[in-house]
């Protein structure tokens, strides 16, 4: 009886770890990030027409170190081939990549993010180009089957 108990005890125990699909969504913010600012990336391709850059907003990427903000820039880099960087708005304006009201290249701004819901991180985005030529994106990342992908995706406005 005593052997039965601890099979069962022992059964019960690896069942609930093995159920257990609680994420550690800080270790995985830079997978989470790329999946988020790469839907951006493929919603209104024509704004990456002859882009130069890719300007990535990191200014409120809380939940993001410097090393995983690092892996984030190489991974559009060796996506896109064209130079990525940190920088807000402000920055590019400052460095001279803003000319006649338009960029060279496109900025990926996440202006919201909700790591609160289980397996399911929201995000508000934006693409620039230009006053004429920007989105904005909303989405779901999802955690399914070991790896972080969109699950919904809508463009919340156009300019």
């Amino acid at each position: 009886m005593k052997n039965k108990l601890t099979a069962m005890l022992f059964m019960l125990t690896f069942l609930l770890i093995a159920c257990n699909s609680d994420i550690n969504t800080k270790e995985h913010a830079s997978e989470i990030y790329c999946v988020a600012l790469d839907a951006i990336m493929e919603t209104d391709k024509s704004l990456n027409d002859g882009m130069k850059y890719i300007a990535i907003d990191m200014s409120n990427f809380d939940a993001v170190n410097e090393k995983q903000k690092k892996s984030i820039l190489d991974y559009f880099e060796d996506k896109y081939k064209v130079k990525v960087m940190d920088a807000t708005f402000d920055d590019l304006k400052e460095k001279g990549y803003y000319n006649e009201n338009t960029l060279d290249g496109v900025l990926l701004t996440v202006q919201k993010v909700n790591f609160n819901v289980k397996n399911n991180i929201f995000f508000n985005g934006s693409k620039y180009r230009s006053a004429k030529g920007a989105i904005g994106v909303e989405s779901t990342v999802h955690y399914k089957g070991g790896t972080w992908r969109i699950k919904k995706l809508k463009e919340s406005w156009v300019s």
